[in-house]
């Protein structure tokens, strides 16, 4: 006779992480930085009913299972009930990026049929710009700033009200869909990830655990990623799982507003992209005394990599850098870069060569590198190669199954597009990216796409677009034109002329003309000889 699990089949599902806060530490605070800088404090409890509150509500509105209701906010308490009460019906949240341009959060919304939507009131102006090309069942906004909501909207409040805080929850399969982000477009159009409910909760008790960001009940969080990316790198789910108080700073996330809840809340663990600590070390060591961060406050950081000068300087600073490093497919966080054991007592100039990596794989994630042809490349530290991804909360597919035809091995890893190695340690090295992308404050940035538009000027005749270091945003998009006899085009031109097809943060700092542009035998622009014309850049 053969043996055979005696396990319950229990789903891991965000309702049980939903009725464990309100069971468990409804006292645990949320604090929210408000529009007019002001602090609002709910805690568990409250979040629980109220979560359950919208789920019924956005039932009663007809919402089905699998449906997506849409988020345009920043981080606070209003969004984590989203977080929690969107997927709890069984629908689907799905978070709108608001740094995109309107026309491509019209495309993305139009393309993951959104039925509602939920926005702060201080990002009407934004929806304005789009409206016109979209079309939800019903707008709800949520008064922040404690103005009346135009009567041609749903006032959140209202809606919350009209729920049911004894809410049932249906029928969810852990592998029914509970999130959705997108891509930010760096090869064509935006590419929707459907994050499950099993990967969801995964991903949380990844994060959580002790060799990993070892988030627990006694730590006070706060996500500057905001909560439109990747989940805030989930750091809000697996806050709830474990009990963690969490802060959430609305849209103030200048060096000063960020230090001065890191002290009033005393927060001990905060993430974000690399220009944001570039910034808060910059105001630490102008004012060395006027901030008490928490005694070894941990800052995940992700996005780019990041200098050792930086690791150094928060050391003294009592803040321990920790490098993450995944994608929007990932859910994020797929390697984290903390010390192992049989490290910590090496040379500590030793110990920086490790820190500065990409880290080690989260448990379940596996990660391997494939050279030009195709083979998987040794753990030595010297073989470069394409890194790819496989595990239980690494994307599959994309929503719809669109622009996936490079993106996948044909035995179904992830292809990343990063250049890696991986030591004999485990750990991951990025040493490079996809070559033509430039990565500005986090933000992904199409040269292609930039290229293109540029193109269209009617006195460019050829465009080629790269990535040129910045001290601030890591990297800045310089354009490289050639133009029509006779012609001039300035970089005031060619921002005129992109302004309403990008977002700000795409437009090139600096445009650059040359009598021709070099190019490759086959015709393409050699870009490795125009990132050698420009190395040594230097902003004004």
């Amino acid at each position: 006779m053969s043996t055979k699990s005696t396990m319950m089949n229990v789903s891991l599902s965000l309702p049980h992480m939903v009725e464990r806060i309100g069971r468990v530490f409804p006292h645990v605070e949320v604090v929210s930085r408000m529009p007019d800088k002001s602090l609002h404090r709910t805690n568990y409890g409250r979040i629980h009913r109220r979560a359950k509150q919208l789920a019924s509500a956005l039932v009663n509105e007809g919402i089905q299972k699998s449906e997506c209701v849409a988020t345009l906010m920043w981080n606070h308490y209003a969004h984590l009930e989203a977080y929690l009460g969107i997927p709890s019906t069984g629908a689907v949240i799905h978070t709108l990026n608001l740094r995109l341009s309107p026309e491509d959060i019209a495309y993305i919304v139009n393309h993951a049929e959104d039925k509602i939507l939920i926005i702060d009131d201080v990002l009407l102006s934004m929806y304005e710009q789009f409206r016109d090309q979209v079309s939800f069942k019903k707008v709800i906004v949520v008064p922040l700033t404690g103005d009346p909501v135009d009567e041609c909207y749903t006032n959140y409040e209202d809606f919350i009200a009209s729920g049911d805080p004894d809410f049932c929850y249906p029928d969810i399969d852990e592998n029914d869909p509970a999130g959705m982000c997108y891509t930010s477009g760096t090869t064509g159009r935006p590419k929707g990830v459907v994050y499950s409910h099993r990967s969801t909760a995964l991903h949380s008790m990844a994060e959580a655990m002790c060799d990993s960001l070892a988030i627990s009940q006694h730590d006070t969080v706060m996500p500057v990623v905001p909560m439109f990316h990747a989940n805030a790198w989930g750091l809000p789910y697996t806050s709830v799982l474990v009990g963690a108080k969490q802060v959430l700073p609305g849209p103030f996330l200048d060096a000063e507003s960020l230090l001065d809840l890191y002290e009033s809340e005393q927060v001990t663990l905060s993430a974000g992209v690399p220009t944001i600590w570039m910034a808060i070390k910059e105001a630490r060591e102008a004012e060395p005394d006027r901030w008490k961060t928490a005694p070894n406050m941990r800052m995940a950081v992700g996005g780019a990599a990041i200098p050792e000068s930086l690791f150094r300087a928060f050391d003294k600073f009592d803040m321990k850098i920790i490098q993450a490093w995944g994608m929007t497919e990932s859910s994020p966080i797929a390697t984290l870069g903390l010390l192992k054991n049989n490290l910590t007592d090496i040379d500590e100039d030793d110990q920086y060569k490790y820190r500065i990596k990409q880290g080690v794989p989260c448990p379940f994630v596996e990660v391997r590198i494939i050279d030009d042809e195709g083979q998987e490349q040794p753990w030595d530290g010297e073989s470069p190669g394409d890194a790819e991804l496989r595990g239980p909360w690494i994307t599959g597919s994309y929503h719809k199954d669109e622009g996936a035809e490079d993106k996948f091995s044909k035995d179904g890893w992830l292809k990343t597009g990063d250049v890696c190695n991986i030591d004999s340690e485990g750990y991951v090295k990025l040493t490079d990216r996809t070559k033509d992308l430039v990565k500005s404050g986090g933000e992904w940035i199409s040269s292609v796409d930039l290229e293109n538009a540029i193109m269209d000027h009617p006195d460019v005749i050829e465009a080629a677009v790269i990535a040129v270091y910045h001290p601030r945003w890591d990297e800045r998009p310089l354009a490289v034109i050639t133009v029509k006899e006779g012609r001039q085009v300035t970089k005031e031109d060619v921002h005129l002329f992109l302004k309403d097809k990008f977002a700000k943060i795409w437009l090139p700092d600096a445009v650059e003309t040359l009598e021709e542009i070099p190019k490759t035998s086959t015709g393409k622009f050699m870009k490795l000889k125009l990132r050698e014309m420009y190395k040594d850049w230097k902003w004004s």
